[in-house]
């Protein structure tokens, strides 16, 4: 399991202190220290329960459109969806106005197992950020997602 990047008293990190590239990935390792801790025991990993997630809230969604959300190539969302429908937590059906297409749909152990996964997860990552106020929290929400855009 990978470790969390902690500082080194009295070493010099030269321009590392300066870049948010760095301090982000920090951050990053620290909170996926906390996803790995809530589902402990699984065989999941940040981007299939984004794929578990996003399916669940978007019945019918295409296997395209779920590689775009998670920036990953087709054969990459191919994968991805073979594991989930191999494993009885997707299936794919029909979609009504589309003869060719397939929509992704969570299976009924795939939504309770989802939902479990959501209520852990969500759990470990407000424990993890609780050292922000809600404000800060906010506000980091806030830069980030500026960041990202």
């Amino acid at each position: 399991m990978v470790s969390p990047i902690r500082p080194v008293h009295g070493l010099d990190y030269d321009v590392l202190d300066e870049m948010l590239g760095y301090c982000l990935r920090r951050a990053q390792i620290a909170m996926f220290l906390s996803f790995y801790k809530a589902t402990r025991g699984q065989t999941i990993t940040p981007p299939r329960f984004t794929a578990l997630v996003i399916v669940g809230a978007n019945p019918g969604i295409s296997q395209s459109t779920l590689g775009a959300v998670l920036g990953i190539a087709r054969s990459g969302a191919m994968y991805l969806t073979e594991w989930m429908v191999v494993r009885g937590l997707v299936e794919r059906r029909p979609v009504p106005s589309d003869g060719r297409s397939w929509g992704l749909h969570l299976t009924e152990q795939g939504r309770k197992i989802t939902e479990k996964m959501k209520r852990n997860v969500l759990a470990e990552d407000r424990k993890r950020s609780s050292v922000l106020t809600d404000q800060e929290r906010d506000e980091l929400f806030r830069l980030l997602l500026k960041l990202a855009d």
